[in-house]
């Protein structure tokens, strides 16, 4: 995702207007990668499970050894009031971060002294009902926990997402069907990923090498309202080449149908077009 022309910025206690620099050459988070982030949206006139990202932009603070510093109630406020400043109508792109500043005697450790934070909201639109991705394999796989922070939304992870992502688009397709250590799916290389076989739904096991979304909880708990119960599974490779249906979850587009897994073909399905008109409703349900 590229800068949009239309950006507004939290930093020191006030709002600006554009991209403005906010971190320092010395800063932790600079040379050592001590970067956590959250992404949450605001189109239509609303900002679904906002609080939800808030507060895990404080819980990943916490699994890098950051100091999280602003309450998720007050991280809230701040975000609501920056978008009154987008034109009715628009989208935009809610990301608030936390980085380190100091580092220990060793300069690795990040210090509780002080901490970087501020919130990026960027014009952003949504994706249309109608768009579509591919997914190929890719040698990359995703790290575990004694290797990796994985129980956060690290800015020091997604290299790795980007390596998958430029294997995927070299081969001519959109986005890459990732594998944990052992073998099994875990995710797609940008957003998590549900199949349907023979009616029933299905999503890797949140095993702890990837990051269980707050979207997918949501599609979950929708579809659990509805009578539809989603199975958390070991799935293989094999798996997505026998389903059905395939489609990606996360908060960026909420919903994006997968219609081809190298050369397996899918038709975009009735469930998966369930899914989207689920989560509509709930975001604009006020609930």
């Amino acid at each position: 995702m590229s800068i949009s022309d239309n950006v507004k910025t939290y930093f020191n206690g006030t709002w600006h207007d554009g991209n403005i620099p906010v971190m320092r050459a010395a800063d932790h988070g600079s040379w050592l990668g001590s970067t956590v982030f959250d992404g949450a949206r605001w189109f239509e006139g609303v900002s679904p499970d906002l609080e939800a990202h808030c507060a895990r932009v404080n819980r990943s603070a916490e699994a890098l050894m950051i100091r999280p510093t602003v309450s998720t109630e007050a991280m809230v406020e701040i975000v609501r009031e920056g978008l009154k400043m987008f034109a009715p109508g628009s989208a935009a792109y809610i990301r608030p971060m936390y980085w380190g500043i100091h580092g220990d005697v060793t300069a690795i450790i990040p210090q509780a002294s002080e901490t970087g934070f501020a919130i990026c909201l960027e014009e952003a639109p949504m994706a249309s009902p109608d768009r579509t991705t591919t997914l190929t394999t890719t040698r990359f796989r995703r790290p575990t926990l004694d290797s990796a922070v994985v129980n956060a939304k690290a800015g020091c992870l997604y290299p790795n997402n980007a390596r998958m992502l430029a294997e995927a688009n070299a081969k001519g397709f959109g986005n890459a069907l990732v594998t944990d250590v052992m073998g099994n799916v875990a995710e797609a290389a940008t957003a998590n990923v549900f199949m349907v076989r023979d009616g029933e739904i299905l999503t890797p096991i949140a095993n702890g090498t990837f990051l269980a979304g707050i979207t997918r909880a949501r599609h979950m708990a929708n579809l659990a309202g509805e009578g539809m119960d989603v199975r958390e599974a070991v799935l293989t490779l094999d798996d997505f080449r026998n389903a059905d249906e395939v489609f990606l979850s996360g908060n960026y587009s909420k919903v994006t149908p997968v219609v081809a897994f190298d050369d397996r073909q899918y038709q975009v399905g009735p469930i998966t077009r369930k899914v989207r008109e689920l989560y509509w409703d709930w975001a604009h349900s006020g609930k």
